[in-house]
């Protein structure tokens, strides 16, 4: 039973990642139509967000096939330092 939620966790965090990867290549789009800072910002952010999300499911293959300890504890605080760019980089957007 294990495996079979350790799968499903897999699947959902590909999905996860292909919809950020969909939503990074959108803000891309709208920034190279029409190019402000706003969107530049967006973009990167949404950048940001789906390098965290990649991080994030690396660092879960690794903590399912091993016991890190505390290890694992300094790559989650690592994984979050893509999120915390990103979404400083949309609040500049929405706010600018």
């Amino acid at each position: 039973m294990v495996t079979v939620l350790q799968g499903v966790l897999v699947l959902v965090r590909l999905a996860l990642f292909g919809l950020s990867l969909g939503l990074t290549l959108i803000s891309f789009q709208a920034y190279t139509k029409r190019p402000s800072e706003r969107l530049q910002y967006a973009f990167i952010g949404f950048a940001f967000i789906s390098m965290g999300i990649a991080v994030t499911n690396l660092t879960t293959q690794v903590a399912l096939d091993s016991d890190l300890g505390s290890t694992l504890q300094l790559l989650q605080i690592a994984e979050t330092i893509p999120y915390i760019i990103g979404f400083v980089m949309i609040y500049l957007s929405l706010y600018r």
